[in-house]
C-alpha cells in the first residue's frame, strides 16, 4: 500500500513501507516498562520519562495513566546574553518550554500495563486496559513536520473524556485557547520571544474550549499537534534574536492538518531511517530470563552479568539521542540533550567545553551520524564574533609579554548559545574544538569542507596559539597557566593542554598538506607541534598528568587518585599522539594510569564511558566492555546517564567506546576488531565509518573475524590490518572489497 506524504520544500513523495522492513532488520530495539515514569525530586521526570525529539523540539513522556504529562523543550529557549566584556554573570540557562497534560479522569487500576521506546522506528508507545477497554497512545517528533504528533485510540468508541492543557513553566506569558487550538506565549527578560501550540482532532464526540483548556467528551480518538518556536536565530550581527515564532509554528500546523496520522508517521519513519537505518549492530543473543526483563530492572541486573542485546541497544540508544537532538541546521546537544526539565537545570543545561560537549559527537563520524556533527560546528562559527571580542578585552588571556590577544578566541568551560560565557577559562577548548572540525573531514574527505570552514577555523586557533606559548629554557614549549580539568592545581605544561595542542597542530599540519597551501605556515605549525613537551613517564610508571609529580612537598600523581577526569589520557582518545602501534612506552604508561584511576570513589556515567573507549584504544577488549557494564549500574531507569544529576554526554560517550572495540583508524589504517571481548564471541555490525572516506561490515565467529566488507566513499588509499597481518587497498569511490577469513590464516588469535 502506498502512502503518501508532504516533505518540508513541499514535494509530495511516496513511501513504499520501507521504514518497517528496515526497522525489523535492526533487532529488539525497545526500551519498555510496566508503569508510569516516576516523580523524583522537585518535580522532575526527567530519570524515567522516555524521551523523544525532532531535533528542534522534544518531550519527556511520563505515561501517567489518569493524567499523562509531557515536559516540552525548545532548544533554542535560553535565558542570558552575550558578554562581551566578559561578564560571565549574563550566561543565563536553558529553559523548559511548557508542560501539557491531558488528564483523562480515570482513577481504576490498568492491566497490562506498558510504556515503551521503540528505537527502531523513533516512537514512544503507552497501553494498557480498564474495564474491558483497551487503551492506546502514540507519540512521535516528526522532523519532517517540525512538529510532535500524539495519537489516543481504544477498541471501543466514544472511550475518551477528559481534558488538555498547556502550562507555561516560567512567570510571566499568556495561555490561549480557540475552538481547537491551545496557545502559549511569553517573552524572556533577554527579549527572546517563544510560543507553543497545540492543535486537537478529534473523532467523534466533541471537543470545546475554555480558560486555556480544552474540554473533549466521548470521543473514539484524539489527535494532538504540538509546534513550538523561539525568535532566536544563529546570528552574532542580529544579536542572536529573530523573528516572532507565531507565523512559523502556525504554519507548520497548518500544513501537517492536511496529513492523516498515518501519513505523517510514514514521512517521520523515512526521514528518521535515513539516518538510523544505517547501522546494524548484533553482539550476540541474551538469555530468555534477560529479555523478559522490564528495561529499569534488566539495566540493573547488565551491570552485573553482560547481556549483549541490551549492551547493542545502548548503542543505538546513543545515536537515536543525536538523531532526537541534533540535526543540521538546528542546535547542538547540550549537557541534557534537549530535555532539560527545569528552570534552574544543573550547571545551567549549558554547553561545557573541558570533556562533555565534545563527547557528545565521538559517536558522531564513526557511526555514520556525520550530518549531525555539523549542528556542533554552526553553533561554534555563530559564536566566534563575540567569543573573539571577548577574548581581545580579557586580562586572562594576555601574552607572555603582557598584550591583550589580537588574534583568535578562547573560550571558558561553559557557554551559551548567545556567545556568552561562564565558569573558569578552559584556554585548550578552542583546539578541542577544532579536532571536531578535522574529524569532519577526515571520516568524509570532503575537500570544499575544509578549504572552506574547518581549515580556517584551524588555522585561527593555530595563530592564538602560536602568540600564547612559553618557550622552556630548553627550547621546549608548553601551555602557560593551564589545569586538568578539573583536578589539581594550574601549572605549566599539563599533559591535558599539551596533548590538545599536538593534535591540533598535528591535524592542521595534514590539512594544509591535503589542501597544498600556506607552505610557510605549515612548517611553524609542524615546527612547533615538534618542539611541544610530551608528557613524561613518572616514578610508579603512569602517564604524568602535570610535568612534575611534585608541587613543593605535595605528591600530584599519586595511584590513589581515583578522580572522575582522565584529562591527561586526551592523547590516547580521543586525540591519536598516543597509541599501541607507534607510541607503546607511552601507551604503557596511560594504561598503568588508566588502572589507578579505577572504577570506584569519584567515578561517574561519562568516566566509564571515557574509560571504555581508552582501553579499547589499549587493546582491551574485556576491561572495555566492563566499563559498559558498569555504565549500566550509573544510568537512570530510562537509560539517560547519571553524573548524578541526570546528564547525557556518557550515552553518547558509550556509543562511540562500542564503536571503538570493533573498528578503528586513528593509527594510519583500518584496524578490525582491535578491542573484541571474550563476552561478543560471535556477531556483526555493519555501517560503521573509518577515516579516509571508508565504511565497514564485520562478521566473526568463536572470538575470530569471518568476514570484513570495506567500502570506498572517497577513493583514497588505506590499509586493513587484523591481529599483525596488515592488507594494502585501493578502492575507487564506490567499490568494495571483502576480506575472508582466509585473508588472515596466519593470524593467531
Amino acid at each position: 500500500m502506498n502512502t503518501k506524504f508532504l516533505l518540508r520544500n513541499g514535494l509530495i513523495c511516496t513511501f513504499l513501507g520501507a521504514s518497517q522492513v528496515i526497522a525489523s532488520t535492526l533487532g529488539p530495539l525497545t526500551l519498555w516498562y510496566d508503569q508510569p515514569a516516576a516523580l523524583v525530586g522537585k518535580g522532575t521526570y526527567i530519570n524515567e520519562a522516555l524521551p523523544i525529539g525532532n531535533g528542534k523540539i522534544g518531550a519527556l513522556i511520563t505515561g501517567g495513566v489518569g493524567k499523562e504529562l509531557l515536559r516540552l523543550n525548545e532548544n533554542s529557549l535560553w535565558t542570558g546574553d552575550s558578554n562581551p566584556t566578559g561578564d560571565f554573570k549574563t550566561m543565563g540557562e536553558y529553559q523548559s518550554l511548557a508542560d501539557l497534560s491531558i488528564e483523562l479522569g480515570t482513577t481504576n487500576a490498568p492491566q497490562d500495563y506498558r510504556r515503551s521506546l521503540d528505537l527502531a522506528r523513533s516512537e514512544a508507545t503507552v497501553s494498557y486496559s480498564i474495564n474491558g477497554v483497551s487503551y492506546r497512545r502514540e507519540y512521535f517528533a516528526s522532523h519532517e513536520a517540525g512538529l510532535l504528533v500524539i495519537r489516543l485510540t481504544a477498541d471501543h468508541p466514544a472511550s475518551y473524556s477528559g481534558t488538555v492543557a498547556l502550562q507555561n513553566t516560567r512567570k510571566g506569558g499568556i495561555t490561549q485557547s480557540s475552538t481547537d487550538l491551545l496557545l502559549m506565549k511569553g517573552t524572556l527578560p533577554n527579549g527572546m520571544k517563544y510560543e507553543a501550540q497545540v492543535v486537537i482532532v478529534p473523532e467523534g464526540g466533541n471537543a470545546t474550549a475554555h480558560d486555556g483548556i480544552i474540554d473533549f467528551k466521548a470521543c473514539n480518538s484524539l489527535l494532538l499537534l504540538v509546534g513550538a518556536g523561539t525568535s532566536y536565530v544563529m546570528d552574532a550581527s542580529r544579536k542572536f534574536q529573530g523573528e516572532d515564532p507565531q507565523e512559523a509554528v502556525t504554519q507548520r500546523l497548518a500544513n501537517a492538518k492536511k496529513y492523516t496520522f498515518d501519513e505523517l508517521r510514514a514521512a517521520h519513519e523515512k526521514d528518521y531511517l535515513a539516518l538510523f537505518g544505517r547501522v546494524y549492530l548484533n553482539l550476540g543473543c541474551s538469555t530468555p530470563q534477560q529479555k523478559a526483563m522490564p528495561t529499569d530492572k534488566r539495566r540493573a541486573a547488565a551491570a552485573q552479568i553482560t547481556d549483549p542485546e541490551l549492551e547493542s541497544l545502548l548503542f543505538q540508544y546513543g545515536r537515536y539521542l543525536m538523531i532526537s537532538c541534533s540535526r543540521p541546521g538546528g542546535l547542538p546537544a547540550n549537557l541534557q540533550g534537549l530535555w532539560n526539565d527545569s528552570n534552574n537545570p544543573p550547571w545551567h543545561s549549558d554547553y561545557h567545553a573541558n570533556i562533555n560537549i565534545q563527547m557528545n559527537y565521538w559517536p558522531a563520524e564513526v557511526t555514520n551520524l556525520s550530518e549531525c556533527h555539523t549542528a556542533l560546528f554552526d553553533l561554534v562559527l555563530s559564536q566566534l564574533p563575540v567569543w573573539r571580542e571577548t577574548s581581545k578585552v580579557s586580562n586572562d588571556l594576555k601574552t607572555l609579554d603582557g598584550k591583550l590577544s589580537i588574534r583568535g578566541w578562547a573560550i571558558r568551560t561553559s557557554h551559551n548559545i548567545m556567545g556568552g560565557m561562564g565558569w573558569n577559562w578552559d584556554k585548550t577548548a578552542n583546539a578541542w574544538y577544532a579536532q571536531h572540525f578535522w574529524e569532519h573531514y577526515a571520516f568524509g574527505c570532503d575537500r570544499e569542507y575544509l578549504t572552506t570552514t574547518a581549515y580556517p577555523l584551524m588555522k585561527e586557533v593555530c595563530q592564538y596559539w602560536q602568540d600564547h606559548l612559553k618557550v622552556l629554557p630548553d627550547d621546549r614549549l608548553v601551555v602557560p597557566d593551564c589545569w586538568s580539568p578539573e583536578h589539581g592545581p594550574h601549572e605549566d605544561g599539563v599533559s591535558y593542554s599539551q596533548e590538545i595542542l599536538w593534535d591540533l597542530f598535528n591535524n592542521t599540519v595534514q590539512a594544509a598538506d591535503a589542501l597544498g597551501v600556506d607552505k610557510e605556515f605549515r612548517d611553524q605549525v609542524a615546527s612547533a607541534r615538534d618542539k611541544l613537551a610530551v608528557p613524561g613517564v613518572g616514578s610508579w610508571g603512569q602517564l604524568l598528568e602535570w610535568m612534575n609529580e611534585k608541587k613543593g612537598d605535595k605528591l600530584l600523581d599519586t595511584p590513589n587518585d581515583h578522580h572522575r577526569h582522565t584529562s591527561h589520557l586526551f592523547g590516547l582518545y580521543p586525540g591519536r599522539q598516543i597509541s599501541v602501534a607507534l607510541t607503546p612506552k607511552l601507551a604503557a604508561a596511560a594504561l598503568v594510569s588508566l588502572k589507578a584511576r579505577g572504577d570506584v570513589g569519584d567515578v561517574r556515567e561519562w568516566s566509564f564511558a571515557w574509560r571504555c573507549s581508552l582501553y579499547a584504544r589499549l587493546h582491551d577488549g574485556d576491561a572495555a566492555e566492563g566499563q559498559i557494564r558498569r555504565f549500566f549500574g550509573a544510568t537512570c531507569p530510562n537509560l539517560f546517564g547519571n553524573h548524578p544529576p541526570m546528564q547525557m554526554d556518557g550515552n553518547f560517550g558509550i556509543t562511540a567506546a562500542i564503536a571503538e572495540m570493533l573498528l578503528q583508524s586513528h593509527e594510519g589504517g583500518i584496524w578490525l576488531l582491535p578491542a573484541l571481548p571474550v563476552n561478543w564471541p560471535e556477531g556483526s555490525v555493519s555501517g560503521l565509518r573509518a577515516r579516509g572516506g571508508f565504511e565497514v561490515a564485520l562478521t566473526w565467529k568463536g572470538g575470530v573475524l569471518t568476514e570484513a566488507v570495506v567500502s570506498s566513499k572517497s577513493g583514497t588509499k588505506s590499509s586493513v590490518s587484523y591481529y599483525g597481518k596488515k592488507i594494502a587497498i585501493n578502492l575507487k569511490t564506490g567499490e568494495s572489497r571483502k576480506l575472508n577469513s582466509s585473508d588472515f590464516l596466519d593470524v593467531a588469535r
